[in-house]
């Protein structure tokens, strides 16, 4: 399929060429799943502002998108060619603690499944260039996707926003899907 230069300002999303079809199904999943929980779970936002339900609706929107988005040769490549780029990404994903504080709920879960996200994606990215990369990505993102139904009391909405955060900024991100990075050596280029 055509590929389609993207704007600078979107690489970090789309990275530097993407093809049309590509950016379609990031686009549509992204918004088919969030009006999905909506439609599901419309007492979610009842109480709610309408500014926080908005914002949250985006941050979920950007969660389920950047499952997909990250999957992708071009966004997977921009990052791989960008080291620094990816450890800043992935520190500055707080958006599922957002999440849970905009909607009001399972606020203490988010934490956890934050914290184990951001620590696990660390110790992925410290792995690229090496074959256990993917196995321990895979192996870390198991045990919390397995770990997650087991919480007690955690809303159904909010267990299907942690567990494609953890996807999303786990696995989907911070592993090098195509091997185009270079291994960590220690010593910046």
């Amino acid at each position: 399929m055509k590929q389609v230069r993207i704007p600078s300002f979107l690489h970090d999303v789309f990275g530097e060429k993407q093809s049309m079809g590509s950016i379609l199904a990031i686009l549509l999943f992204g918004g088919i799943l969030t009006a999905s929980l909506y439609w599901m779970f419309p007492k979610l936002t009842n109480h709610l502002p309408v500014w926080r339900s908005a914002l949250a609706f985006i941050l979920i929107f950007d969660i389920f998108s950047g499952c997909i988005a990250n999957f992708t040769a071009s966004t997977s490549n921009f990052y791989a060619a960008r080291k620094k780029n990816r450890i800043v990404f992935i520190a500055i994903h707080f958006h599922i603690v957002l999440v849970a504080v905009l909607l009001q709920c399972d606020i203490g879960y988010s934490l956890g499944v934050w914290a184990y996200t951001i620590i696990g994606s660390f110790i992925v990215n410290a792995l690229i260039g090496k074959h256990s990369q993917l196995f321990v990505a895979g192996l870390l993102l198991s045990v919390g996707m397995g770990s997650m139904p087991m919480l007690p009391g955690i809303t159904p909405y909010m267990l299907i926003i942690c567990t494609l955060f953890m996807l999303k900024v786990l696995f989907s991100f911070a592993v090098d899907h195509y091997g185009k990075a270079k291994p960590n050596t220690g010593v910046e280029a």
